[in-house]
């Protein structure tokens, strides 16, 4: 069977129905240190307790379990509990050396759920690999005091990302979902790997890229608009491009109609249950009849291909959507155009139907136009080649 293709053709007929939380399901089993460190990891030096990715390894019946119960429940995408499984992201638990033996187990575990479930009900279903922001960002420094300093560089975090989906892909994941973007520079360098193992292995599987709005202006934490955000990744050839996490479906509608109006490609959407509340059993408000409500008036206005569930969904909240949203047509995507679109922090379109204002690019911080320039980007001189882009902002 060609899953890529039979995923395709669902997403034609129908909006189809991703998994929810995670960590959700497993903080419900209180585990303990313990728990987390299992017989493995036993001596490690740092504590454990929290590094749900650790678990595919120490305690993968729970993970298999969760994954078994989003499926009852009616997802059709279930995602690998791999959210932190990068050499990033585990070496604040000093577990680098794992990221292998977690990506490809978890991978196996979700692969094994939908297989066993297809056996039980004849229903086929997706795994996607879930790749998370990581805890380091590329476009911003930690250091307040140092704004051009970063924690990682980009070849570094490709590489982890890279390490991350070749286990992944090797583990038997449908498709890939880089998720909870807050930073685009991190999700390019996600995008970057992934081109780069579909090359080593001589086989493309589709992409679902998500992005999180980081407060009511509709903006990134790095500060990207919904539009320039997706004109940033606008030439990649993705599956789908969405939006997770951030609040309640309430608070993310305008967002999502805003992402459907220029979206040349699907459109995903998997809020939270709300908005955090530590007194909650599952730490946020909605319930399920509620937080399926807002996704549905998401549908009736033709916004929507994909719909799930993040932080503080369960499968009560799955099976809601999902028996809510089956009857509704998934949004047609309108036709690409050639229009020449240029993003920074907001976008910048060039439309034919439109007098066109005078624009001044400079021309001297690339490669081409400055020899000096040139010169420090070979070199990977960074400094210097911000020294010359510096002087031109001076120079007016």
């Amino acid at each position: 069977m060609d899953r890529t293709q039979e995923l395709i053709t669902r997403l034609n007929s129908k909006i189809v129905i991703l998994d929810g939380a995670m960590g959700t399901m497993l903080q419900r089993l209180q585990l303990n240190e313990e728990d987390f460190r299992g017989d493995k990891f036993k001596t490690h030096e740092k504590d454990l307790k929290g590094n749900n990715d650790l678990l595919n390894l120490t305690q993968p019946k729970a993970v298999y379990d969760v994954h078994y119960a989003y499926l009852a429940a009616g997802a059709e995408i279930i995602e690998t509990n791999t959210f932190n499984a990068t050499a990033v992201s585990q070496a604040e638990y000093g577990l680098e050396h794992t990221v292998r033996d977690i990506n490809l187990n978890a991978a196996r575990l979700a692969r094994q759920a939908a297989d066993d479930y297809q056996k039980k009900t004849g229903k086929v279903n997706f795994v996607a690999g879930s790749m998370g922001p990581m805890n380091k960002t590329l476009s911003l420094s930690p250091v307040v005091t140092d704004p051009a300093f970063r924690a990682v560089n980009f070849d570094f975090v490709a590489k982890s990302y890279f390490d991350q989906a070749e286990a992944l892909m090797e583990g038997g994941v449908d498709l890939f979902l880089p998720e909870t973007t807050f930073d685009t520079l991190n999700l390019k360098a996600c995008l970057y790997a992934l081109d780069l193992l579909f090359v080593k292995k001589g086989k493309r599987l589709p992409v679902i890229a998500s992005v999180t709005i980081s407060d009511k202006s509709g903006r990134t934490l790095s500060g990207q608009t919904m539009d320039a955000f997706y004109t940033s990744i606008r030439h990649m050839d993705l599956l789908a491009i969405g939006t997770n996490c951030s609040w309640g479906g309430d608070l993310m509608k305008p967002y999502v109609a805003e992402m459907s109006r220029g979206l040349e490609t699907r459109l995903s959407c998997f809020p939270n249950a709300g908005l955090p509340n530590p007194m909650s059993p599952t730490g946020y408000d909605e319930t399920p009849d509620f937080f399926a409500k807002h996704l549905v008036e998401m549908a009736e206005e033709g916004h929507l291909n994909i719909a799930g569930g993040c932080c503080g969904t369960t499968p009560d909240h799955i099976r809601a959507l999902a028996e809510a949203i089956h009857d509704f047509k998934p949004r047609v995507p309108p036709k690409h155009t050639d229009t020449l679109r240029l993003s920074g922090l907001e976008n910048v379109i060039f439309a034919e139907a439109q007098p066109r204002p005078f624009y001044m690019i400079g021309e001297r911080s690339n490669v081409t136009g400055s020899p000096k320039f040139s010169k420090a980007v070979k070199a990977g001189d960074w400094s210097g080649a911000l020294q010359i882009a510096a002087q031109q902002v001076q120079n007016g």
